[in-house]
């Protein structure tokens, strides 16, 4: 039987709920009990999304970014916001906004860098690493969660960012090198690990998406120190990566001593079989087959074709998610009201991604025939999209037709067009200009993109 799971769901409720609480909060119109009540509303909201799954991610729900709530579970909090009245909530928010509800206005402190989520629209609160850098386990948060969701009859997945990529994902402040952080930072995950273990956990996801970029060679002969260190454990590990394909660390991958992995199969569908005939065969494979990235209704006809074969040969070893954290799409397609009906047709979003996926495991686990529906269904929304003239533009195509190589050849010398362009400009000698971003007022990384 093919296990189903996700990696993430979106925190930020079909209705905006968390944002209007966290502005309530902020505004000091609503208390933090409020604030908290409504966090617990939502994950309990989006684990019934998601009851169909085999594991239910836990951890993945935010209050403001995902890094920063790693920096906390780690303990590694700046001085500058440890100072000053207030708790744990006030210093989160000080590093995340540069103040917290309990502070004057004239009283802010310097907030965390924030930059994007790898090429998403996200972003995060950059760690800050420095000679004086310590961690110190603070695993409450997670621990609350996991009971939430473990006294609501789900088994939870905990999701950790893993600790190679907390280190890549920050940044030096004085001559320190991140990596030599990388002992005093293992013993915390081991910690976290064992611990976790003495809750009935048996599957942890630990995200490490750097494994998709280009590393250097001292940080993939970090990866091997890491998952060494952790080696004896209680608990499994689901290595779990996203983003894109991992060409020259597949191989590295491949020996580390986890016991599943997680691969972006809609990025990398091309290298599943390289993978197979590497990845041991004690072990777990998860693929990421439905896109979390985008609006667009699966072909589950398609995607089925080239599963059904990798079902038969991986058994009980294939698992099957998103390629990636949902976070970054709509919560639910039934809250659109608007929308033209034929482009409706042809979306899906959370909800229904997670349909998706479980229709995909029932026709694996009991054949075709037990969705045939709703396969011919989807079938005919996906070709209708396909064919549609909203999508297929004869003009369109008729213009790439006539590109050719010599439209990437400039007509005029370099000399003669600064001329041309001096006299159509009229610029001044160092010209600047606003093209690029400017930041809205910041409700959370998530919640409002720069425009």
């Amino acid at each position: 039987m093919v296990t189903t799971h996700n990696l993430g769901f979106p925190r930020i409720g079909s209705k905006r709920e968390l944002k209007f609480a966290l502005e309530d909060y902020w505004k000091k119109s609503t208390t933090r009990n409020d604030l908290f009540t409504t966090g617990a509303a939502l994950r309990k909201r989006h684990w019934l999304h998601q009851a169909n799954l085999d594991y239910v991610p836990v951890g993945d729900f935010s209050f403001y970014d995902q890094v920063l709530d790693m920096s906390f579970t780690l303990g590694h909090i700046p001085n500058r916001v440890q100072h000053g009245d207030g708790d744990e909530l006030d210093q989160y928010f000080r590093l995340a906004r540069g103040r917290s509800s309990n502070d004057s206005n004239c009283s802010c402190v310097r907030a965390g860098e924030m930059t994007k989520w790898f090429d998403t629209n996200y972003h995060y609160i950059v760690p800050e690493f420095n000679a004086e850098t310590t961690f110190k386990l603070n695993p409450d948060r997670l621990l609350a969660q996991i009971e939430e969701a473990q006294a609501m009859g789900f088994k939870p997945k905990p999701v950790l960012i893993g600790p190679l990529t907390y280190l890549w994902l920050g940044k030096e402040k004085d001559s320190v090198s991140r990596l030599d952080l990388l002992p005093k930072l293992l013993n915390e995950y081991a910690a976290l690990l064992e611990l976790l273990s003495s809750k009935d956990i048996e599957w942890i996801q630990i995200d490490e998406p750097i494994l998709v970029t280009d590393l250097p060679p001292q940080w993939r002969d970090g990866f091997n120190q890491a998952y060494q260190a952790l080696e004896n454990r209680s608990v499994k590990i689901l290595l779990t990566t996203y983003f894109g394909q991992l060409q020259d660390n597949l191989s590295l991958v491949c020996s580390l001593p986890v016991d599943g992995l997680h691969i972006d199969a809609v990025s990398g569908r091309h290298e599943i079989n390289t993978l197979i005939e590497k990845w041991p065969s004690d072990r777990v494979l998860s693929l990421g087959v439905i896109n979390g990235r985008n609006i667009w209704k699966t072909n589950l006809h398609t995607t089925l074709a080239w599963l059904e074969p990798l079902h038969r040969e991986l058994g009980d070893r294939l698992w099957i998610a998103p390629s990636c954290s949902l976070l970054h799409v709509p919560v639910d397609l039934e809250q659109e009201h608007k929308l033209d009906a034929e482009i409706l047709s042809w979306l899906s979003f959370a909800i229904q991604k997670l349909d998706e996926l479980n229709i995909l495991a029932i026709a694996l686990n009991k054949g075709r025939v037990a969705v045939q529906e709703i396969l011919v269904s989807n079938f005919t929304a996906v070709d209708k999209r396909f064919k549609s003239s909203r999508v297929n533009n004869p003009k369109v195509k008729a213009d790439l037709e006539k590109i050719d190589a010599s439209m990437g050849n400039r007509k005029n010398s370099y000399p003669t067009r600064t001329k041309l362009q001096a006299t159509k400009l009229n610029l001044p000698e160092f010209p600047t200009t606003t093209i690029g971003s400017f930041p809205q007022t910041i409700v959370d990384p998530g919640f409002e993109t720069l425009v």
